[in-house]
């Protein structure tokens, strides 16, 4: 089975994609040693280009993402992101001045050395290959004012920023696509569980409105990854067509989740379940043959509750970690370069995981 993608607003786009069981990874990695990480990600059926904020500042995601917006300075010192009204205003005029140039959208050496050594090798043996960027609410979110309000709350701001991270995606996308005709990007959500509180102030309803339409403008296959608890039925009415998510957290599938589940994938769509642990102490009592037997559950109850043939299920299926691991809670009160070691120890651990558990589904739902 083939998944196609197409984009009728972007005729020319399009990715054939065979999903199988294959693995790939969040871009967010522990590492200090840049060359180590890289390999690691390129282990992988689907590898990705790391985000090392161990290394520096700049391959933070929200500072990453952040490069050329108007209004945003980084703070050194206090190792965060600063956003002034002020100077938005002021800097309004140059960003509009350039805003059609692709240019103003890369992703440079300076906010990233680790995506530039990702382009510099040969890419194209993979089946796919995958880019990630924060999305526009997580950093709407995230970025506060100099009044210690959420820029999303400013309706100038919010509108530019949706419009600014869609060129963003469009650009590393046609970037990736030169190093493999099967690339695309996922846009990193986090944020997204923000929306169903009450004391947000943004509500679940107008982010579904803001977020379809921002999907709709992106050229890479709409792909939308978050590790926060999760509400799949609304994750898959947003118009993307990869979800990758922390299926591990749910525990069970849950049966009001399975029509949802069930409509997607029939449309086409990929789902990358996020299944291996990356706290130590619950991957201390995981095996990949307890976390492979844990997925196919929840595939059989989709199938089930649906008459949707699980083997479909593992055709559109991506296996992943739950999250990224840049905090493990059972070293909190350790020293931070023994965290760091530890972390990475548990990152490499997961990825020994991964192909044991693809190779299992594989056998099981004969796939090849």
């Amino acid at each position: 089975m083939q998944f196609i993608v197409k984009h009728p607003q972007f005729e020319t786009s399009h990715m054939i994609f065979e999903a199988k069981c294959r693995t790939t990874a969040m871009g967010i990695m522990p590492h200090r040693d840049v060359d180590k990480a890289l390999e690691l990600a390129l282990s992988l059926d689907i590898p990705f280009w790391p985000q090392l904020p161990n290394v520096s500042l700049y391959e933070d995601m929200y500072v990453q993402t952040s490069e050329n917006f108007p209004g945003i300075a980084i703070d050194f010192e206090k190792g965060r992101l600063v956003f002034n009204t002020s100077r938005f205003e002021e800097e309004l005029n140059d960003y509009f001045a350039k805003m059609d140039n692709p240019e103003t959208y890369v992703l440079t050496t300076e906010y990233s050395m680790v995506f530039k050594r990702f382009l510099s090798r040969n890419l194209q043996g993979y089946k796919a290959i995958r880019g990630q960027i924060t999305g526009p609410i997580s950093f709407g979110f995230k970025v506060l004012d100099e009044n210690f309000k959420p820029i999303i709350y400013n309706e100038e701001v919010k509108t530019i920023l949706f419009d600014f991270i869609q060129k963003k995606v469009n650009v590393q996308y046609q970037e990736l696509k030169t190093k493999n005709k099967n690339a695309f990007v996922w846009v990193d959500e986090p944020g997204l569980g923000y929306v169903f509180s009450g004391l947000s102030g943004y509500n679940d309803q107008q982010a579904k409105e803001d977020y379809y339409n921002f999907v709709q403008g992106l050229e890479s296959p709409k792909g939308l990854h978050l590790c926060a608890d999760v509400n799949l039925p609304y994750l898959l009415e947003l118009g993307i067509e990869i979800l990758s998510f922390d299926s591990f957290q749910i525990g069970f599938m849950p049966k009001e989740y399975t029509e949802s589940v069930a409509e997607f994938i029939k449309k086409g769509g990929i789902i990358s379940w996020g299944i291996v642990p990356t706290e130590s102490s619950v991957l201390s009592v995981q095996t990949p043959e307890k976390l492979a037997s844990t997925l196919s559950n929840y595939w059989e109850v989709i199938s089930e509750n649906t008459g949707l043939d699980s083997g479909q299920i593992a055709e559109q299926a991506l296996i992943a970690p739950a999250r990224c691991c840049l905090k493990d809670i059972a070293t909190e009160t350790t020293e931070e370069c023994e965290i760091s070691n530890v972390e990475e120890k548990i990152v490499e651990k997961v990825f020994t995981f991964l192909p044991e558990i693809s190779q299992i589904l594989k056998e099981r739902y004969g796939l090849k």
